[in-house]
């Protein structure tokens, strides 16, 4: 006869098959550890270990002081190569769209001497919002050299991406990219319907084709539905038995 299961993997089994089930679907409010305590008749210590170990699976995204909740598939974009964000979405199997917060020609002094633009030289400035299956997942703010790009004010971006208008101008010549973690300000959080608190991704990106700088971007994305991804150099054989990290 096998051993009984552990209170915690019972737990943890019963969240599991509920969203596997369909009766718990991304971004569900799941029971909390009282609601558990009494459900189940276990300890604290033990519907907080179910919870913990289904976050740490990827499961449950759990936000201090306001619950737990299933946990939204993530969407991933390679980081060591410049890809198309719509195509990142779509091989996830996940509907893409984008929805166009500003464009415009600017002047900022900051950014035009990071774009290597005279002073006064304008640029163009798209701020984009990427989404998956509706929901938001990436949040792009561009700075164009319209000399490099002299249509890219007159794109649709809800139908042609910034990546696929640039590297139709020109084969990509180098790229600075700059990874870092951050808390989103309110207006941030309420283009990409993020809570109050959860961290954000953020990669700074400046690229230069045919000896110029392109483009500057920075790109920020919920923690909890969006990760970069990449490999550098050549991977041993062995590396294909393991699993992903």
């Amino acid at each position: 006869m096998s051993d009984p299961l552990p209170h915690y993997q019972r737990l943890k089994d019963f969240v599991a098959g509920e969203i596997a089930a369909g009766r718990l679907r991304p971004g569900d409010r799941i029971p909390s550890e009282l609601e558990l305590i009494r459900r189940f008749g276990v300890s604290r210590m033990t519907a907080n270990r179910a919870l913990r170990e289904l976050e740490q699976a990827g499961a449950v995204t759990r936000l201090q002081g306001v619950g737990s909740f299933v946990a939204t598939p993530k969407t991933e974009q390679a980081l060591f190569e410049i890809s198309n964000v719509a195509a990142a979405i779509r091989a996830g199997g996940r509907a893409y769209a984008c929805r166009v917060v500003h464009l415009g020609a600017e002047a900022a002094p900051e950014v035009a001497a990071a774009m290597g633009l005279a002073p006064g030289e304008r640029y163009g400035r798209a701020v984009l919002l990427h989404l998956a299956d509706g929901v938001p997942v990436q949040h792009e703010d561009r700075c164009a050299n319209l000399a490099f790009a002299p249509e890219f004010l007159d794109q649709d971006f809800t139908r042609v991406t910034p990546y696929d208008h640039l590297m139709s101008l020109g084969p990509l010549q180098a790229a600075e990219q700059v990874f870092e973690a951050d808390l989103p300000g309110p207006d941030l959080a309420r283009l990409l319907q993020m809570p109050a608190g959860e961290p954000c991704i953020v990669l700074r990106r400046r690229t230069w084709s045919f000896d110029r700088v392109a483009s500057i971007a920075r790109i920020t994305a919920p923690s909890s539905r969006y990760r970069f991804s990449g490999v550098s150099g050549a991977l041993p054989p062995l590396a294909a038995s393991l699993p992903r990290l």
